[in-house]
């Protein structure tokens, strides 16, 4: 959506806030022995509480209120009966609606013990996604965070997934401009507007290029070639003043 006054940025605000909180509340009681299906029974309590809906289940039906993805898993991991371990990347995505507006977020966590090369890879997920955003402002190509990101992954020797894209979002959970590219597209010349709302949300990998579905799973996404990779999510508006990014805790 392109946000056209006050109410519209407020409103975007608020599920924005409730969002970024639903995704702190689940990564603190992210713990060895703790089922995904418990996990996701804490951010669905939150966004109850705040009087939202969780987006995937209410749009697409998806198996839960939140998606959670394990190691090899990249997206869309439904929440069941697998237990969190030791060791694991764990991926939470938490996109939800209040009054008629959308807002979406994600972040990677790992539990310990944490090797070096995860906790370089989960630093570095959110640092892509910060180079990203910060190409966001009225006037400038959408193309120029999927450059910024690419970039940042070659230089860094990290590879990212390429079938999996940021998106508009604000009255509904996917919309126009959809399919922006958080990796280098030449072919893509729109402008970013001022007011537009969209996600910015690169995929950092240590091998993988492409995400697949397995057989007698519609919904989880996994690494292809297999390889760890992390998801940092924000949803932002294009200002005059650069990216203002609204699933941030306590905005």
């Amino acid at each position: 959506m392109t946000l056209s006054n006050d109410d519209e940025l407020k409103a975007m605000q608020e599920i924005g806030r409730i969002c970024a909180e639903t995704l702190e509340a689940m990564s603190k009681a992210i713990e060895p022995g703790i089922t995904t299906r418990e996990l996701d029974g804490i951010g669905r309590a939150f966004l109850e509480a705040a009087g939202a809906q969780s987006a995937p289940e209410t749009v697409y039906d998806f198996p839960g209120a939140t998606c959670i993805s394990i190691n090899e898993e990249v997206a869309h991991g439904i929440p069941g009966d697998r237990v969190i371990r030791p060791g694991d990347l764990v991926n939470i995505d938490v996109s939800a609606h209040k009054n008629g507006y959308f807002a979406d977020t994600g972040a990677s966590f790992a539990v310990p013990p944490v090797t070096r090369a995860v906790e370089k890879l989960c630093r570095d997920g959110r640092r892509a996604m910060w180079a990203g955003l910060r190409q966001v402002a009225p006037g400038r190509l959408l193309a120029g965070i999927g450059q910024a990101v690419g970039a940042f992954a070659k230089k860094n020797g990290y590879t990212l997934v390429r079938n999996l894209a940021s998106h508009g979002v604000g009255l509904s959970l996917h919309e126009e401009p959809t399919e922006i590219a958080t990796w280098p597209d030449a072919s893509d010349r729109r402008i970013i507007t001022e007011g537009l709302v969209f996600t910015v949300e690169p995929f950092l990998s240590l091998g993988a290029t492409l995400a697949e579905n397995v057989e007698d799973d519609p919904w989880t996404l996994y690494s292809e070639p297999r390889a760890l990779t992390v998801q940092y999510e924000h949803t932002v508006v294009a200002t005059r003043n650069g990216p203002l990014v609204l699933t941030m805790p306590g905005h």
